[in-house]
C-alpha cells in the first residue's frame, strides 16, 4: 500500500474544529440521558436542576458559546495509521489547532506552565495532552475532549492486588464516587480503567469517559458491572448539583487491559455532565 500524505494544516484545522465543537455542542448521548433522568426524577428540585442543565446545553449549541465556563484542559486520543505520513510537524499541528480553537472560539485558557512553583498561565491552553497509538491503515482518527478540573480533581487510582477480585474493584469505584460527593458537579460520567500498569489504568479511565454512555463494554461481565455500579451510585442520592435526587450519575464506562499476574490496577476518572468530546477521521 502506498503511503498517504496529509498536510499538517489539515491536522490543525481538524483539531481546531473538534475543540470548538465539543465545547459548544453536548453529545446526543448525554442530552438524551439528561432528558430521561428528568422524566424519572420525583424530586421537584432535581427536575428543576436537570431542566436548567438541558436549557443551558441547548442555548450553548444555538449560540455557539461554551457549555461551561471551565472549557477544560485539551486531551486527545490519536489512532495514527501506519500508512500515513504527515507533511510537517504532527504534534506542532495539534498544538496549533488547540491554540486556535481556544483563541478564536473564546474558550477559557486554563493551563499553567509549571504545576507547583510558577503556575503562570500559558495564555493559549497548550500544551495539550496527546495519547498516540499506531494502528494499521492510512487514516488518522482523533478523539478530543476538554477536561474540566472540578471533576478531574475527584479522580483516584489504587493498585489493587488480584485477591480483591471484582468486589474489591466495585468497592473502590463506589468509595471514590462517595468521597467526591457533590464536588464534581453531578450528574457525572464515571470512567473506570482496570489493568495494565499504574499509568495505563489512568489512561484507560480517561478514555472511558470519552466513550458514549449509550454503549456498553463488549464483555458481558464488565457490562453487568457497569450497570450495577450505575445503579448503586444513583442510590447514593447526591442527585443533580448535589441537591438530592435519583440522578447522581448518567453513565459508568469500563475499559480494561491485560496486566501483571501480581496486580490489578484500578483508576476512576470522574467527568461532570458537561462530558465534552468529539471525534474525526482524517
Amino acid at each position: 500500500m502506498d503511503i498517504r500524505v496529509i498536510n499538517a494544516s489539515e491536522i490543525t484545522a481538524a483539531v481546531k474544529k473538534l475543540f470548538m465543537d465539543c465545547n459548544y455542542f453536548i453529545g446526543k448521548d448525554i442530552l438524551d440521558s439528561l432528558e430521561r433522568a428528568r422524566e424519572n426524577e420525583s424530586s421537584p428540585v432535581a427536575k428543576s436542576v436537570l431542566s436548567q442543565i438541558i436549557e443551558n446545553d441547548r442555548i450553548a449549541a444555538a449560540e455557539e458559546i461554551p457549555i461551561c465556563q471551565d472549557t477544560g484542559m485539551a486531551v486527545l486520543f490519536v489512532e495514527y495509521g501506519d500508512k500515513v505520513a504527515v507533511d510537517g510537524d504532527f504534534e506542532g499541528a495539534v498544538q496549533q489547532g488547540v491554540r486556535e480553537a481556544y483563541e478564536e472560539g473564546y474558550l477559557r485558557k486554563s493551563v499553567v506552565s509549571d504545576p507547583v512553583f510558577d503556575r503562570v498561565n500559558t495564555r493559549d491552553n497548550t500544551p495539550a495532552i496527546i495519547h498516540t497509538k499506531i494502528i494499521s491503515g492510512d487514516k488518522i482518527r482523533i478523539t478530543a475532549g476538554g477536561k474540566g478540573f472540578g471533576s478531574e480533581n475527584m479522580s483516584a487510582i489504587k493498585m489493587l492486588t488480584p485477591a480483591y477480585g471484582a468486589e474489591g474493584v466495585k468497592q473502590f469505584v463506589l468509595d471514590t464516587v462517595k468521597a467526591a460527593g457533590p464536588n464534581p458537579c453531578p450528574p457525572i460520567v464515571v470512567g473506570v480503567g482496570i489493568g495494565g500498569t499504574f499509568e495505563r489504568a489512568a489512561q484507560l479511565a480517561k478514555k472511558a469517559t470519552f466513550r458514549s454512555i449509550d454503549t456498553r463494554n463488549p464483555d458481558e461481565r464488565y457490562a453487568a458491572m457497569e450497570d450495577e455500579l450505575l445503579e448503586k451510585i444513583n442510590e447514593m442520592g447526591f442527585g443533580p448539583a448535589g441537591l438530592g435526587g435519583k440522578t447522581t450519575a448518567l453513565g459508568v464506562n469500563i475499559e480494561t487491559s491485560p496486566t501483571h499476574i501480581a496486580g490489578m490496577p484500578v483508576a476512576v476518572n470522574i467527568c461532570c455532565h458537561a462530558a465534552r468530546h468529539a471525534d474525526v477521521e482524517i
